[in-house]
């Protein structure tokens, strides 16, 4: 179960740089070097590798087949903090959408019934 809670944390840790990412797509930057060269871009892809190193923690004690059923919850927080930081809209057709994909990789991970 501490295993699970600290890949999920790491999920959330990709899904923030992810955000920060964006913010810093949607700036100004003066020239080519700063737009890829700047605090935001440079700290979520730290984060990023933070978080890789999280996830290959976590599977020692995650089965790997709940990985990717883990993994799809970046779906769900990257909607989230989208709505939250970037005052972006959900539609019922993005929710619904994430559901499918969420619940596919669910059913594709427990395997027949």
């Amino acid at each position: 179960m501490i295993a699970t809670m600290v890949y999920l944390c790491a999920v959330f840790i990709a899904s923030l740089s992810q955000i920060l990412l964006k913010r810093s797509a949607l700036e100004q930057h003066e020239n080519i070097w700063r737009q890829y060269l700047n605090i935001k871009v440079i700290s979520a892809y730290l984060m990023l590798i933070v978080s890789m190193f999280i996830t290959i923690y976590a599977y020692k004690g995650v089965a790997l087949k709940m990985g990717p059923v883990l993994e799809t919850t970046n779906y769900f927080f990257v909607a989230v903090l989208g709505y939250i930081f970037l005052k972006e809209k959900l539609t019922k057709r993005q929710l619904v959408g994430v559901l499918f994909i969420v619940g596919g990789v669910v059913i594709s991970a427990v395997g027949p019934i």
